[in-house]
């Protein structure tokens, strides 16, 4: 399996997979392509943020993930972090360790470019294993009522979180 940033060549096959992969979940499929397609038109989208993973025989698309810019707002600061919106896996490619293949290249890159903080609103089975934990435990709030050990968050750099309190204020994209 190769990790690489997207290209726009790729869109049409990343809406597919995103759309089957959301529509086998648990949950199923809640607008998430447009949500991605929403991300991609913001000024504070980073390409380099956006990754597919693809079959090294084939080219195969196996997986998307992308992450975007989030803030916390308490009332006196704001603190500028990433969520990641959507980790998607093809039904095919599911439980062969290719999301957090992707998650770990997200977080290596997070880093690179300084961001102190992932945030994510996931399965709470999985994300734990990669070292995300409830967002409560630093008085971070969502915006809306989401089960605590869903709402999730993990430190890119160190001391990411030190000091970092609120609620999470979610970019246009998602509306």
């Amino acid at each position: 399996m190769k990790i690489r940033s997207i290209q726009p060549t790729d869109y049409p096959a990343v809406a597919q997979l995103v759309r089957e992969a959301f529509q086998q979940s648990e949950h199923g499929y809640q607008g998430e392509v447009a949500i991605v397609t929403n991300i991609r038109q913001e000024p504070s989208y980073h390409p380099e943020l956006e990754v597919v993973a693809l079959d090294e025989q084939n080219d195969e698309l196996l997986g998307h993930g992308l992450l975007s810019e989030v803030a916390i707002v308490n009332e006196t600061m704001s603190f500028t972090g990433l969520v990641l919106v959507p980790l998607a896996v093809a039904p095919t490619a599911q439980n062969q360790g290719v999301g957090g293949q992707l998650l770990k290249e997200l977080e290596k890159r997070a880093k690179e470019l300084d961001y102190p903080f992932i945030s994510i609103l996931g399965h709470p089975d999985y994300y734990p294993r990669f070292g995300y934990v409830p967002a409560s435990r630093f008085q971070i709030q969502a915006p809306f009522p989401v089960p605590d050990e869903a709402f999730l968050i993990k430190e890119i750099t160190p001391d990411g979180l030190t000091g970092v309190s609120g609620m999470v204020h979610y970019s246009k994209a998602f509306e």
